[in-house]
């Protein structure tokens, strides 16, 4: 598998990008049992839990930032918020299978005490037996999101960080291998290695999910983002194939954007054309349905052709 050398960029990305005129009119998810003037977005795909399938969402005011994770069941064609199931105080949701556990997390937010009336961010987790049992057991560095995990054949960690500053910019992506979840801690995490040539310096990006394939390599749900001119940012799905044994992984390639989406409502105006990855359930069969939070104010999902297909 050839290293990834040349940086392409968002607009690049797009124009490669097989299916941008692509629209599906009905991807939009219902969710119910919730408190009047909520919105659910940022969605992960859905995962099995006792039995049933859940979908997490971060839900809050279309006026707010202060989020809840809530899990939501199947009911029908919709997803109905489980009353049973703790929320939890956190941003962005995402969950894997790890030994055998659940592990879940997502962002928390608090003050900055570095500085005062800001906002400070985390990534967190929590592992259980079930959704019901989900106990708090590690957290990233400060103002570090998009931190994944996932499972390897030997039962190793695949660790996805998203280092940002001096040795990130504004966002890059991070791997490395932990021997199991005990070392899943803030030196592990910033000792990640940075993968180069995925980003423009004044552009963005970060892991959302992993998926095993043939071999030592993994599938990787992505997102790339930007700024315009007016400062609206522009957030597309992308993915690309990392092989955990050498280290090498494949040109980034855009997967969906915006307009692949049904029209709906946004946050702000500056987050209409945003997408945020979150999770992929492929077919087997060259297609995969694709969750994403969409314009931070709705959950939705279409189907595209599976990225990994073949890999």
């Amino acid at each position: 598998m050839p290293q990834a050398e040349t940086v392409r960029s968002c607009r690049q990305l797009a124009e490669a990008f097989p299916r941008i005129h692509y629209k599906d009119n009905s991807s939009k998810l219902q969710f119910t049992g919730l408190e009047p003037g909520k919105d659910v977005y940022n969605i992960t795909a859905p995962f099995a839990d006792g039995g049933t399938l859940y979908i997490a969402g971060r839900v809050e005011r279309r006026d707010s930032e202060h989020s809840e994770v809530v899990f939501f069941r199947q009911d029908g064609g919709a997803w109905a918020a489980d009353a049973s199931v703790p929320r939890l105080a956190l941003q962005d949701p995402f969950v894997c299978r790890i030994g055998g556990e659940l592990v879940a997390g997502g962002v928390e937010v608090f003050d900055d005490t570095e500085r005062p009336g800001q906002l400070n961010y985390r990534t967190v987790f929590l592992r259980g037996a079930s959704l019901h049992s989900l106990q708090r057991f590690a957290c990233g560095p400060d103002r570090m999101k998009d931190i994944r995990l996932h499972e390897l054949p030997d039962g190793r960690v695949l660790l996805l960080t998203r280092p940002q500053g001096e040795v990130g910019g504004r966002g890059k992506i991070g791997w490395t291998i932990l021997d199991s979840l005990a070392q899943l801690d803030v030196p592990h995490i910033e000792a990640a290695t940075v993968l180069q040539g995925q980003f423009l310096p004044e552009e963005w990006g970060g892991g959302n999910e992993m998926h095993r394939l043939a071999g030592t390599r993994v599938g990787v749900l992505s997102h790339i983002a930007r700024f315009d001119e007016a400062g609206c940012r522009h957030y597309h799905a992308t993915a690309f194939v990392l092989d955990w044994a050498s280290g090498a992984y494949t040109p980034m390639q855009m997967i969906a954007m915006r307009c692949n989406f049904a029209d709906g409502p946004s946050k702000r105006p500056d987050l209409q054309d945003v997408i945020f990855s979150g999770g992929l359930v492929r077919g087997g069969d060259g297609t995969a349905r694709l969750y994403c939070g969409v314009s931070d104010a709705e959950g939705h999902a279409i189907t595209i052709p599976d990225p990994f297909y073949g890999c």
